[in-house]
């Protein structure tokens, strides 16, 4: 019994090992003939840490570029930008490509990337210039812990509570935020204690301070004034209930902000079919042609 219970122990401890060792999937970006890329370029700094994106630009022969901000997902504390693509549609409609990196929870706590969210936006306004980017058509997306960054970034608007690391712009705006299945109330409580350790993890020592909580929480910065926000979610989502999309979707609509709410059938966390994901990409892109500054 005890050569078996030995076996199963070294067997367990290999396979978490492997586990753990597994590197995650790093996607390659294909960019259209035309467009130039700057990689890891740092966009803010903190302790013992740099914050880099990666950059894909269309020729200036075409004129000032719409820009999107693209921020990976992993509850905050897992992921990079290296495993992110899908941007061939935002390609072919001429827009600029920001990838960016954020502190994860293992790094820093909350607030960290949110700061980090803000100063990758405000590094492409202040350098919109020598980037060729068009201030007043700059799109911000992410999907589950990034779709939460996302509207973070987005909402606060020119509320600079989290820009201590990049201060000094004013006017400070997007053109839409792209939530796809992100945490809108960080501290819901509604489903029991904390859906997974990712959030209480990305509190730190702020997880019972409520008002701290709901200042990082989308739901609570939505205003009147906010930028056009679309939503996708999945119905049957394990890690991020649709309620938490359903909410944000009342919330917008109560305050008359520009929204769509596109709903996956059978959707898990960002595990769409082929079709789905196709429709939802045609989806976002016929959202943003309908705003105002692309018109």
């Amino acid at each position: 019994m005890k050569k078996i219970f030995v076996l199963f122990y070294f067997l367990g401890l290999s396979f978490f090992v492997n586990a753990q060792d597994e590197a995650p999937v790093i996607r390659k970006v294909t960019y259209p003939t035309g467009y130039t890329s700057q990689l890891n370029l740092i966009y803010t700094s903190a302790v013992a840490w740099e914050g880099k994106m990666d950059l894909y630009l269309p020729s200036k022969e075409r004129g000032l570029s719409p820009a999107i901000i693209n921020i990976h997902g992993g509850g905050w504390q897992n992921g990079t930008k290296d495993t992110q693509g899908g941007f061939n549609s935002y390609f072919k409609a001429g827009f600029a490509v920001a990838n960016i990196a954020y502190r994860l929870s293992g790094q820093a706590t909350a607030p960290a990337a949110i700061e980090d969210t803000r100063c990758a936006l405000i590094y492409l306004i202040k350098n919109a210039k020598t980037l060729n980017i068009d201030i007043n058509k700059i799109i911000i997306m992410g999907g589950s812990a990034g779709g939460h960054l996302a509207l973070m970034g987005g909402l606060l608007s020119n509320d600079s509570r989290f820009d201590t690391n990049c201060p000094g712009l004013k006017n400070i705006k997007v053109a839409a935020i792209i939530d796809k299945y992100g945490i809108v109330d960080v501290g819901d409580k509604r489903y029991g204690k904390f859906r997974s350790g990712s959030e209480k993890k990305w509190l730190g020592d702020k997880v019972n301070d409520q008002s701290f909580i709901e200042s990082v929480s989308p739901i609570y910065q939505v205003k009147k004034n906010s930028p056009p926000i679309f939503i996708a979610h999945g119905d049957a989502d394990p890690t991020v209930p649709i309620q938490q999309s359903i909410d944000l979707k009342k919330k917008l609509d109560e305050l008359g902000v520009k929204n769509e709410f596109m709903i996956i059938p059978g959707g898990l966390h960002g595990k769409f079919s082929v079709a789905q994901n196709a429709e939802l990409d045609a989806a976002i892109m016929k959202f943003i042609l309908s705003l105002k500054e692309f018109k």
